[in-house]
């Protein structure tokens, strides 16, 4: 167990009022702890938020060892703080850490972390529909060394973040560019990581999207460029005559912990799913025929993202009518209702924060 030393703020910032937007407002705190090789995690604090300090020469820099988490916290019906699967977070942290040669971080010592900062600035969890207190826990590589070689210093770091929806448009759907130039991961890279160049490198097919009128994209292998595989930001599922189908994890994939929620929560209503590939192809075909239903995005900043349009070279498809389908509905209202407490846990996946 961590022996957390805390330093409080001796100015504390002030609440932000009106829309939060994503990302772009910090709370008064951060958590903080060092590894030193030889020595370990050690000096576990929960400090002011405010900027650091490194060496120009510090290897984040240079060779990009660094990774990321995210979660959220949310005020429940009941006026409590919860947190929804963070031990997901901590197993897939360390998927990451042993992919990038950084130590190994106890799952048990993440979670504590992750609950004391957000105890700490638990005022700052809004609590208006559809807001949350995001959580960005990562790890940097810190020995001022200009060799390629793991480094033998790292910070660990969390910050907070008041947000509102990941889109600003909301729970409307959303249109979807399948990337057809670029690919992002292959198998035995590090697609299945949370590491930033995994999303420095998604940058140029994003801006391409977005001039073009779409909000995300989606990507396809990295070998054949005909399978899907996953959204920039998001995991991707499609609803086809009846089935829930969704591309199953090959090593270039993120694992998303909403992604495995939802696989519970269809299996559980009796709704058949599939976790296999699926080729552009046939998406455009079960477009055409009408068995495509719906298509959602599944991820913990937008937790459901229903897709109202895909395109892909010169066919541009609409999803059903455009809107919301009735499954991405019911999904975002479970999910979120068991994130809140408004409905009852089944699954064990909301912890509270004491």
């Amino acid at each position: 167990m961590l022996d957390i030393k805390i330093t409080k703020t001796e100015t504390p910032k002030e609440k932000p009022q009106g829309p939060l937007g994503f990302g772009k407002i910090f709370t008064d705190h951060m958590f903080v702890m060092d590894y030193t090789e030889g020595k370990g995690w050690h000096d576990a604090r929960i400090v002011p938020f405010a900027n650091f300090s490194f060496s120009p020469a510090s290897m984040v820099f240079h060779y990009g060892q660094e990774m990321f988490e995210g979660l959220k916290a949310y005020r429940g019906a009941d006026g409590k703080s919860y947190l929804f699967r963070p031990d997901m977070n901590a197993k897939r942290t360390n998927a990451t850490n042993e992919r990038l040669c950084i130590p190994h971080l106890p799952e048990e010592d993440f979670v504590q972390a992750v609950s004391a900062i957000v105890k700490m600035d638990e005022d700052w969890i809004p609590t208006e529909e559809g807001t949350s207190l995001y959580i960005r826990p990562f790890i940097i590589a810190t020995d001022a060394f200009l060799g390629v070689a793991p480094s033998k210093t790292y910070k660990f770091i969390i910050i907070l973040s008041p947000s509102g929806a990941y889109y600003a448009s909301g729970l409307a759907p959303v249109g979807i560019w399948i990337e057809d130039d670029f690919v992002r991961a292959v198998r035995g890279g590090v697609g299945y990581t949370k590491t930033g160049g995994n999303y420095a490198s998604s940058l140029a097919a994003q801006v391409k999207a977005h001039d073009a009128g779409y909000s995300q994209v989606l990507w396809l292998d990295g070998v054949e460029r005909k399978y899907i595989e996953e959204v920039g930001a998001m995991n991707i599922f499609f609803k086809i005559n009846g089935t829930v189908v969704t591309p199953m994890l090959n090593g270039s994939i993120l694992p998303g912990i909403t992604r495995d929620s939802v696989l519970h929560l269809c299996k559980s209503w009796g709704i058949p799913t599939e976790e296999r590939k699926i080729s552009v192809d046939e998406l455009i075909e079960a477009q055409k025929s009408g068995a495509l239903e719906e298509v959602f995005g599944t991820g913990t900043a937008a937790v459901i993202s229903p897709v109202g349009k895909l395109r892909y070279k010169d066919d541009v498809m609409t999803i059903g009518d455009g809107g919301i389908g009735t499954l991405s509905q019911k999904l975002y209202d479970t999910v979120t209702g068991i994130q809140t407490g408004k409905l009852e846990d089944n699954f064990g996946w909301r912890l509270s924060v004491e």
